[in-house]
């Protein structure tokens, strides 16, 4: 008898409990969220402007349209006193990320100053865009790179360490024999990557792996 007593009060106490308003804001932020769905990344911040409706808080938002091309949005909140008040304004999906702090050219190589972290509109920021500063510091510039602006794939690279024309030792280790022969690059390559050299002893071209500068191996 206690016990079925104790779980009425307990149940009449919820019932009794008023429901938690929240920020309009908050609220907003979650409608845009559901409504960009997967195509909105994790890791996005949204600023939420309102134009119409200064409501600071509601219980909840009874109905939501969007315009997912522009941001400019319409919603209904509804207040804890019942009420359904008109929002309208416009919510801007941003991504943090890395841009260069000066005019950079082809050939320099992207240090941590050279690197600043921005908030850009996700309407900016293309399929090949860095998104990370670590996928940008220590590469090689291959296009020119604007002050400000969010980087290309496309336009850096893993750094040089042989160069078309480049004098280059050859190395062939097979555990038991080592040799090495003087040789020119014919092609660019990057640490690990393979080059296109001639043997300037026999005059035979052949393909080897850029190991370090000036270094290159032969691997059969």
């Amino acid at each position: 008898m206690l016990r079925r007593l104790a779980t009425l009060l307990c149940a009449l106490t919820l019932t009794t409990l008023p429901a938690l308003a929240e920020t309009t804001q908050v609220l907003i932020e979650e409608q845009v969220r559901n409504t960009w769905g997967d195509t909105l990344p994790v890791e996005a911040s949204l600023q939420i402007r309102f134009t119409a409706g200064p409501v600071d808080e509601a219980e909840l938002i009874s109905a939501f349209w969007m315009d997912k091309d522009t941001g400019s949005f319409l919603a209904n909140a509804v207040t804890e006193d019942g009420i359904t008040h008109r929002l309208q304004g416009l919510a801007v999906a941003k991504l943090s990320l890395p841009v260069p702090t000066r005019r950079l050219m082809p050939g320099e190589i992207v240090s941590a100053a050279d690197i600043k972290i921005v908030d850009l509109p996700i309407a900016r920021v293309g399929v090949f865009t860095l998104t990370d500063a670590e996928m940008l510091e220590g590469m090689q510039v291959r296009r020119m790179l604007a002050q400000g602006r969010p980087v290309m794939r496309q336009s850096v690279m893993e750094p040089l360490v042989i160069g078309r024309g480049d004098k280059v030792n050859i190395l062939y280790d097979d555990g038991r024999l080592v040799v090495t022969a003087p040789g020119r690059a014919l092609t660019d390559a990057h640490r690990g990557q393979d080059v296109r050299i001639v043997n300037l002893v026999s005059n035979n071209a052949l393909t080897a792996v850029a190991r370090e500068e000036g270094l290159v191996e032969v691997i059969r």
